[in-house]
């Protein structure tokens, strides 16, 4: 490890090791990264806790483009990210998602949203009840008056398979990773100037980027900054059916997809089981220490929510639980992607909240546009830069689950 890189990385999860992936690979940048990271087992990590599913129907433009290129990302991510002749399969389970609309309100949401779907090249269709039925026949679909059903670009894949794919490569493509913790951030007037970390080493830097998760308004405070980001909780139930509905869809080879419930709650196949969750009915900050699991979701919002969509939830049981936490934005519950206006060699990427795996590749790449060539060149995304942050004017999502 060196004394001086040109570039250090807060935080070695998906985002982090996304940077570093495409700085390390793009021949345009030929500087020094060295990736930090405290927790290698990554076992409380968003990216590990996470339901690992990506989707191209959402109401704002960049965020369909963005998950857009992460789904031709992990179709081909076996390929590019070979290292030594080992391929690392994402399992990408191209399952779609389904959301349903049962209030007027609603449905003109799903229509607004298609709009910019389709404008935008995503494999989407809006079905009314009769064609719901028809496509997914275990469904009950008497209050239903919209769905809007992705037909391909959208599923599930393996969550530590992305991060560690991404970390591989970019270790054999040169970049530095160290199991240590960032204590402190030096900064001389309007810029950083480098890191002091837990083990006592003190590291400069050319640039800073913050992609630290949860962590992240504590990683910026070192520095004297701020990011309106805070842990919030989510809980994730495993269960088991009596009699299953996978395969009697008439559709995508009898696959069910994700399916969103106009209640909030959502669904999608695990194996052999499934995986179900819901937005909390209170979303408070919790410590960053806290995952246990609200186990009286299931109970109380999931099953009763569940069995009234379909009688093959009915007759389910809990296999698991687990709690893990979004890195929240409480502005607009968008990402933040870009430099700090004043302490311009200070980057974020942050805030996820909760899309942090599908919106990986696209940061990934953008962040290592900021620094190679200092703006972006594929995707802008200068609209969800810090900037809105200190204006406090928020990005609008209208299709936030």
């Amino acid at each position: 490890m060196k004394q001086h890189y040109d570039v250090v990385i807060i935080g070695g999860a998906v985002i982090g090791s996304s940077v570093a992936y495409f700085l390390s690979q793009n021949p345009d940048f030929n500087g020094s990264i060295l990736v930090v990271e405290r927790d290698p087992t990554y076992v409380r990590a968003a990216t590990s806790l996470s339901s690992s599913s990506i989707r191209n129907q959402f109401s704002n433009p960049i965020n369909v483009e963005i998950s857009r290129f992460g789904t031709e990302f992990i179709r081909n991510f076996a390929e590019v990210m070979q290292v030594a002749g080992d391929k690392p399969d994402q399992q990408f389970h191209e399952g779609g998602y389904l959301f349903l609309a049962n209030t007027p309100d609603q449905v003109q949401t799903l229509r607004e949203n298609h709009e910019v779907q389709i404008a935008c090249g995503a494999d989407v269709v809006l079905w009314d009840r009769e064609e719901l039925s028809r496509a997914f026949p275990h469904l009950n679909t008497d209050d239903i008056l919209l769905a809007s059903y992705g037909r391909s670009g959208e599923g599930w894949f393996n969550n530590t398979g992305l991060m560690y794919g991404f970390k591989n490569k970019a270790r054999e493509l040169g970049a530095d990773y160290i199991t240590d913790e960032v204590v402190a951030i030096h900064r001389d007037g309007n810029r950083v100037t480098g890191v002091e970390l837990k083990s006592g080493q003190s590291i400069s830097a050319g640039t800073i980027v913050n992609a630290s998760g949860v962590s992240a308004a504590l990683t910026a405070r070192m520095a004297g900054l701020d990011v309106p980001i805070e842990p919030r909780k989510r809980t994730l139930f495993v269960y088991d059916c009596a009699q299953t509905p996978e395969g009697s869809a008439t559709v995508n080879g009898g696959r069910l997809p994700l399916m969103i419930d106009p209640s909030g709650v959502f669904c999608r196949p695990e194996g052999r089981f499934f995986l179900t969750g819901c937005p909390p009915v209170e979303d408070p900050a919790v410590d960053w220490d806290d995952f246990t699991p609200r186990y009286e979701e299931f109970e109380e919002i999931i099953w009763p929510a569940l069995a009234e969509r379909s009688p093959a939830f009915e007759a389910i049981k809990v296999v698991n639980q687990w709690a893990g936490h979004y890195d929240f934005n409480v502005l607009d519950h968008n990402l933040i992607v870009g430099r700090h206006p004043e302490v311009e060699n200070f980057i974020y990427a942050n805030g996820f909240s909760g899309h942090g795996l599908q919106q990986g590749p696209a940061t990934g790449r953008a962040v290592s546009e900021l620094i190679t060539y200092n703006g972006f060149r594929t995707l802008d995304l200068s609209e969800v830069g810090y900037e809105r942050v200190i204006a406090n004017k928020p990005f609008l999502e209208k299709a936030v689950i």
